[in-house]
């Protein structure tokens, strides 16, 4: 049972996983949310536990940074060990003008830069998609919690530093906010029959030269960890 990637054996993981690009903040939710949380994964440091939120099991794993990384965790996981939902949780840049700092972004849909769809040798251009059973707890979860929270087109980008500097472009299309995984996440989660959902927060504006301190950050990211365990809470 165990992958090249994960050394979980079968039903060591929940239906439902929340994801994070780093390892450490998949360790910070799992001692800070999760009941009796029990660490399952430890290769390449890629931290991953399972745990009850509110007496449903959930896990937490890191993916890593960019489409290649989460590509691989992600496919394991609902190919190899039966995962059903997947909730990507981390950072964006904000690339609409109404998007701010600490906003929390629900990524309907994920533009990319990225040729990983041509592994499926479409006969044209796929659009990644999230699934609506996932936005729409999101979105319940946010409104509840009074969160300030926008959704739409996110951007997946294969590139952090970009020359290119392409974002004035992305903003034409009412893209909302910048980031590297969703949209290899939402392609491995449609090609296996699963759902994924990415739920972001802004810390930072780089059209405006704006970003949080390290104490905003932290609140931040408990907003938007709260909204997707909440999320996982409701399709159990």
């Amino acid at each position: 049972m165990p992958t090249p990637h994960n050394n979980a054996n079968k039903g060591d993981i929940a239906k439902t996983v929340l994801m994070p690009g780093d390892p450490l903040r998949a360790k910070f939710i799992a001692e800070n949310y999760l009941e009796d949380p029990v660490c399952y994964n430890e290769v390449r440091g890629m931290l991953g536990y399972t745990g009850k939120y509110k007496g449903v099991p959930v896990s937490v794993q890191g993916s890593g940074m960019g489409m290649p990384s989460i590509g691989i965790y992600s496919w394991e996981l609902f190919n190899e060990y039966g995962v059903e939902n997947i909730i990507r949780v981390g950072t964006a840049g904000a690339v609409a003008d109404n998007v701010q700092l600490r906003d929390v972004v629900i990524g309907m849909s994920a533009s990319t830069n990225s040729a990983y769809a041509s592994q499926y040798r479409l006969p044209g251009t796929y659009a990644p998609t999230a699934s609506w059973s996932l936005i729409s707890a999101a979105v319940k979860a946010a409104q509840e919690k009074g969160a300030s929270f926008h959704v739409g087109n996110i951007f997946s980008s294969d590139t952090f530093y970009d020359d290119a500097d392409s974002l004035a472009q992305w903003q034409k299309m009412g893209v909302l906010a910048i980031e590297m995984e969703a949209a290899a996440l939402y392609m491995n989660a449609a090609r296996a029959g699963k759902n994924a959902l990415c739920i972001l927060t802004v810390s930072d504006c780089p059209m405006k030269g704006l970003s949080t301190s390290a104490e905003e950050r932290q609140t931040t990211f408990r907003d938007m960890m709260e909204i997707a365990l909440e999320t996982a809470y409701s399709v159990k």
